[in-house]
Parts: C-alpha cells; structure tokens; sequence
C-alpha cells in the first residue's frame, strides 16, 4: 500500500490560554494560514475551536509543511493519513506504517479516539485490535505507554478514520494581527527586516514604512525593499507597503543644516512621517531596526532628540543585540543576503563625515526652525504610494529578467 498525507492538522500553542478572545485569535490564524498557503491553489483551510485542518487535495506535502513551520500562532502540526472506515484497512495500514518506521529497539503506543460512535469498535477496542496487528509483523517491537518512539493517533470521525504519528513543532509565537498594527520603518538594511520578523512574532500586523529619494537612490533599492518585505510576509501574510517620497526633505536639510546635525533632523522628518502615516491608517506603534551604541544615530543622547518629535511608542526590538545576534536571525529567516545587496538608501546618501553622536534636542529644534516644517512633511505625505506585497511576488528577479531579455 503507497500511503500519502491527504491532511496537515495544527495545534494553536499560545491561543489556549487567551480566555474569551479565543475564537478571534484562532479566526485570524485560520485567515493568515489562507494567506500563506494560497500559493498552493488546491489547498483548502478549515478551523474548529480545537484544532486546524489543512486538506491537501493531493497538493505535495513537503512545501506546504515548510511554509506552515514559519506561520506564527502554531504550535504543531501533524500530516495525517486518511482511510476507509474499515477495522482490516486499519489493521492494514497501521502495519505498513510501522513496518517503514520500525529500527531496533523503537518503541510505540496506539492512542484510538472515536468520534463516530456508531464505529464496531471502542477506543479501547480499537487500541488493542491495532496494536496486536503490529505485533503481527513486527513481534519484536516493544510497546511502551509513556514516551514512546511512535504514537499512533487513530481518529474515527464521521467521513473517515485518519492515523498520524508524527508531529512536527511549529513558529509558536501569536497570529500576526491579533497585538494591533505597527508601522516598521524599513531602510533595506540587515535590522529592520530582523526587526519586522520580532514584531510579528508578537502578533503585531505591520506595515513597511521605506522612504525613497529618487534620483538619489535607484528603482533597484526600492525593489530591494519590497523583496524584503515579501520575505516578511510568509510569517503570516500580505503586508501594506508604503513608499514615502523624500528627496525633498533630505535636499532641503543638506542646504540649511551643519553638517553635523543633518542626520538627526532628517530622522527627525521620517518619524514625524511615520507617525502621521499611522494615525492616518490606525497604527499605534512604530518599530525600527536600531541597536543601542552601533552607529552615531543609536546613541542614547541620538534617540533621545529624534523621539523629541513624536509621542507615539516606538520599539525596538533588537536594540540589546549585538551586530552578529541580528545576522544570525537575519540569515535564519533569508533576509541577510538581500539585505547586503549594495543599493544605496536615503540613510547611506548626503551621509555627513562626522555625524554629532551626542546632538542636543534644543539645538534640533533651533535648526528645524529654519525649514517649513508643517510643508515638507504634508507634501511628503501627499505623495506617498502603498503596494500589497504578496507572498508570490518578486521584484529584483522581475527586473534582471527584463535587463537579460533586452542583451
């Protein structure tokens, strides 16, 4: 007998313990696990207060597994396989499961639930009956009640019996969404993306914030962006992306401010932004990518005068790791790579020589004076752009595809 998973059962982890808010948290899972796995068309999703059923309609098991392993609010899942509700199928099948997992001295149980109570056999029935037929062919194999090698879950439901055996652990974490929205500023970097990831783990539903400065930075960096937030959304699907115009704002501050202070106030002008972007769409917090001490902005005396303009949160998830913490989870979630692809940002551009590192929030604001600041900030805002990115989409492969066609 060939035997094939026909479904992938997940368990909610965190979600039990969350009282009356239940069934939203599982809804929204139910919603995210849509999201992720609409790739794979025949796929179908349903969710009772228990559990998850993931119906693969004969779709391959292993990619779907993949992708439900990075999915947030899952706890574990189990592919399971379906048969006839028949005690000589089972028999049957529970043999040629062990048969392919048996090595010597492996260990098993048979646990029989029956929620078809119509069934000939009982649960108690039914874990005997299975457990002699394994004994049948394989007469060394030793049961063990706690803590076996294998346990066999059979389940009888109402359409059909389904058996599994292995259950693999999942993202844990919550369902993104279910801990509100946050904006991330989001500059193409390393931290923001690792950034991102933390936040969602939390279950925050984000939204990238990039501010381009086109001339100054290439189409290339803003693809660069979009493909680091699509790498973010197989954590729990579709993500706002908001593209925020800046030239301006960095032109006009590189003619009327030292040197020295060029780069506070314009991260002064991204959070002003960024907060009028998330009152605009109900956010209620901003997360960035910033660890204390790295650069000349992640002093605390630097963060102290940019967050002069805002009284919204702002988290930084990252801000205690060192440089190599963040690489590493960079490389674990497959943002690393692209986040070293050399395009520049409007961080990295009209860079001054020596940034203040310790730049006083009076002397920000006397600067500020100079500029029409209430003007810059609503043109900016005027031209924003917001793309859906999806977890199919690509963008830098899309435009070396178009630049090979053209050679």
């Amino acid at each position: 007998m060939t035997l094939t998973y026909s479904e992938i059962m997940v368990r909610y982890g965190e979600l039990s313990t969350k009282g009356k808010n239940r069934m939203r948290f599982i809804n929204k899972l139910k919603n995210n696990i849509k999201d992720v796995l609409s790739i794979y068309p025949e796929v179908k999703v349903t969710f009772d207060r228990d559990r998850g059923h993931i119906y693969l309609n004969g779709t391959d098991y292993e990619p779907v597994a993949e992708s439900l392993k990075q999915i947030f609010g899952i706890q574990a899942f189990s592919p399971v396989y379906k048969f006839e509700k028949d005690v000589e199928v089972l028999k049957k099948a529970v043999q040629d499961i062990m048969t392919g997992l048996y090595r010597d001295g492996l260990t098993f149980k048979v646990t029989a639930k029956r929620s078809d109570h119509d069934f000939v056999l009982d649960s108690r029935e039914l874990n005997l009956t299975l457990g002699n037929a394994v004994f049948d062919v394989l007469p060394d194999i030793k049961a063990q009640m706690k803590g076996p090698d294998v346990n066999l879950k059979v389940e009888i439901r109402a359409e059909a019996a389904y058996i599994s055996h292995e259950e693999i652990k999942g993202a844990g974490g919550l369902p993104v969404g279910t801990a509100g929205k946050g904006m991330l500023m989001l500059s193409g970097g390393i931290d923001s993306p690792v950034a991102g990831y933390l936040a969602l783990k939390r279950g925050v539903d984000i939204e990238a914030v990039h501010f381009a400065s086109p001339p100054y930075t290439s189409p290339g960096a803003l693809k660069k962006a979009q493909d680091l937030t699509r790498k973010l959304t197989k954590f729990g699907g579709n993500i706002q992306f908001i593209e925020v115009p800046f030239t301006e704002i960095q032109e006009t501050v590189k003619e009327k401010v030292p040197s020295g202070y060029l780069m506070t106030i314009q991260r002064r002008f991204m959070l002003r932004l960024t907060e009028a972007i998330a009152q605009r769409r109900k956010g209620l917090a901003i997360f960035n990518g910033e660890a204390l001490g790295q650069v000349a902005s992640q002093t605390l005396e630097s963060m102290a005068a940019i967050n002069d303009v805002t009284t919204m949160p702002i988290l930084r998830p990252v801000v205690s790791m060192d440089k190599n913490e963040i690489i590493k989870i960079a490389q674990d979630i497959d943002t690393f790579d692209l986040s070293i692809m050399p395009f520049e940002d409007c961080c990295t551009i009209f860079a001054p020589p020596a940034p203040k590192t310790k730049p006083r929030i009076d002397k920000a604001r006397y600067y500020e004076e100079r500029l029409d600041v209430d003007a810059l900030v609503q043109r900016a805002l005027d031209g924003i752009e917001i793309t859906e990115i999806k977890i199919g989409d690509t963008f830098l492969n899309q435009e070396k595809k178009v630049f090979a066609e053209l050679l």
